[in-house]
C-alpha cells in the first residue's frame, strides 16, 4: 500500500471540506461571480451609508465588487400599482441623478413615469447619498459608473427596451452609458446635462483634487443654497427647495462625511477631465434634450479668470449646438428656467417629457 504524498492528501482533504456557511456573496461589476442573488432587500438602518434622508419608496442594495472593494449600490425599483390602468409594464426607465442630487430627487418624475406604465429604476451612484463611499480608494470615471449600472440592470434581468434619463452630471453619465451600451438604450433623455462643452479646452485651469477637497469640506447650508438659488432656480426660492439642500447638508455633516467629500472632489475632477462633447454625434438612441436656458453651470467656473468665465455655461447656446450634433435629436427649451427645470416647473417639464415619450 502506497502512502499519499502531503500535497495529494491536502488536495483530497480540501475536496471534502464543507464550504463556509456564511461566506459573502459578491458580484464583479459587469459579471456575476455566484448564482446567489446579489440584491439585498433589507431592512436597512435609517442612516444608511451616511445619509438619513427618507426615500419615497423602499430601498434595495446591490452588492458587488469593483476595483478590489466591496460596494453597496442603493436603488429604488418601482412598478405601477396593479390597480393602475397601465399596470402592464411595457418599458423600463432608469434615472441618473446629478452631483448635488440623490435618487430621491427624482420622486415627481418617477411618479409621472409610473402613471405612464413604466417600471422605474433609480440608483444612487457609488460615492453618493445612500450608496458606499470609498473616497480616495476608488477611481471615479463615467465608464465605471456606467459599468456599475449595467451590472445592476443585469442582476435585475433588464437587458432591452430601456429609457435612460439623466440630469446634470447624470446627463453626462447617461450619454456615456448610451455610447457604451447602444443595444440596451432605446431612448435617451438629457435634462440640463453638464459636459455640453469642454471646459478645460476653453481655458479652465486645472485645480488639484486636494484643493477641491478643501472647498467641498467647507460646504454648508448657506453655500449650498446660495449656489442652487443662483443656478438651479434663477434667483427664485420656494420652501420646498430646502428639502434638497438639507438632504445634502445631512451627508456633508454625516458619519461618512470624510469619504463623501473625497468622492465629491474626485467627481469634480472626473467631470472636468472626461468630456463627452466630442462624441454626441456617435449616439444611436432616439434622444431628447430638455434645457432650462437660464442655466449657467460650468465645472471650474469659480476658479477661472474672468475672461474664461465669460465663455462658459451659456445653455441658451449650448442646447442648440448639442441638438445639432446628435443625429435626429429633439430639443425642448424653457427660456425662463434654470439648471433643474424638473423641480422648478414640474408641470411644464413633465408635460413636455411625456409628449415626447408618447410620440
Amino acid at each position: 500500500m502506497k502512502l499519499l504524498s502531503l500535497a495529494a492528501r491536502s488536495l483530497l482533504f480540501a475536496c471534502f471540506m464543507p464550504s463556509p456557511i456564511n461566506s459573502p456573496t459578491l458580484v464583479l461589476a459587469g459579471k456575476s461571480t455566484t448564482s446567489n442573488n446579489p440584491i439585498d432587500h433589507g431592512p436597512f438602518p435609517a442612516d444608511l451609508n451616511g445619509s438619513n434622508f427618507t426615500y419615497p419608496w423602499p430601498l434595495k442594495l446591490y452588492k458587488f465588487k469593483s476595483q478590489g472593494l466591496n460596494h453597496e449600490m442603493a436603488f429604488m425599483d418601482v412598478t405601477p400599482p396593479q390597480s393602475s390602468p397601465k399596470a402592464r409594464i411595457t418599458k423600463t426607465a432608469i434615472l441618473f441623478h446629478g452631483r448635488n442630487f440623490c435618487a430621491a430627487t427624482w420622486k415627481e418624475t418617477a411618479q409621472v413615469l409610473l402613471t405612464a406604465g413604466y417600471r422605474v429604476i433609480i440608483p444612487d451612484q457609488i460615492g453618493f447619498c445612500k450608496s458606499s463611499k470609498p473616497g480616495f480608494h476608488y477611481q471615479f470615471s463615467l465608464q465605471q459608473f456606467a459599468l456599475n449600472t449595467r451590472s445592476l440592470l443585469d442582476a435585475l434581468h433588464i437587458t432591452t427596451n430601456l429609457t435612460v434619463i439623466g440630469h446634470s452630471m447624470g446627463g453626462m453619465l447617461a450619454t456615456r452609458y448610451a455610447l457604451m451600451y447602444p443595444g440596451h438604450t432605446s431612448e435617451l433623455v438629457l435634462v440640463n446635462p453638464i459636459g455640453l462643452e469642454d471646459w478645460k479646452a476653453l481655458g479652465v485651469p486645472y485645480q488639484s483634487i486636494d484643493t477641491t477637497v478643501v472647498t467641498e469640506r467647507a460646504s454648508n447650508y448657506t453655500s449650498i443654497r446660495g449656489y442652487q438659488q443662483a443656478t438651479y432656480y434663477v434667483g427664485t426660492w420656494a420652501p420646498e427647495y430646502d428639502t434638497w439642500v438639507n438632504m445634502l447638508v445631512d451627508i456633508y455633516q454625516g458619519n461618512k462625511a470624510v469619504p463623501f467629500v473625497e468622492g465629491q472632489a474626485l467627481v469634480v475632477d472626473m467631470a472636468l477631465t472626461q468630456p463627452v462633447v466630442y462624441e454626441f454625434g456617435l449616439l444611436k438612441a432616439r434622444t431628447l434634450l430638455l434645457i432650462g436656458e437660464k442655466d449657467t453651470t460650468a465645472i471650474g467656473k469659480p476658479w477661472s479668470p474672468p475672461e474664461v468665465q465669460a465663455k462658459l455655461g451659456h445653455y441658451d447656446v449650448l442646447g442648440k449646438q448639442v441638438a445639432a450634433a446628435i443625429p435626429g435629436s429633439t430639443l425642448i427649451e424653457f427660456p425662463d428656467l434654470g439648471h433643474a427645470p424638473q423641480i422648478q416647473e414640474p408641470g411644464r417639464f413633465h408635460a413636455a417629457l411625456l409628449t415626447w415619450l408618447e410620440s
